[in-house]
């Protein structure tokens, strides 16, 4: 196994839990200027539309993609510039 790859692994559990995190955070913000409501709904809220479920879940999903390819790419080049190669 490359240097890179091990150097990558421990880093990449790390940034796995910071996106969560940070997706989070994020898609409440988004949440509150979209939704007009501090907390977007559950898949079984039976109070709430299947519209604004489904919307919630596409941009919640939407956002933790987005948030999970920055911080991966961001550790991969951090690793990249520490190592000199490219951890894939």
């Amino acid at each position: 196994m490359q240097a890179s790859k091990v150097a990558y692994k421990p880093v990449g559990f790390a940034l796995g839990a910071v996106s969560g995190a940070v997706a989070g955070a994020a898609f409440k913000q988004v949440w509150k200027v979209i939704g007009h409501d501090d907390d977007a709904p559950d898949a079984t809220d039976q109070d709430r539309s299947w519209r604004e479920v489904l919307i919630a879940a596409m941009l919640q999903g939407a956002i933790f993609a987005v948030v999970k390819a920055a911080v991966d790419r961001g550790g991969a080049t951090a690793v990249h510039r520490l190592t000199g190669t490219w951890p894939g």
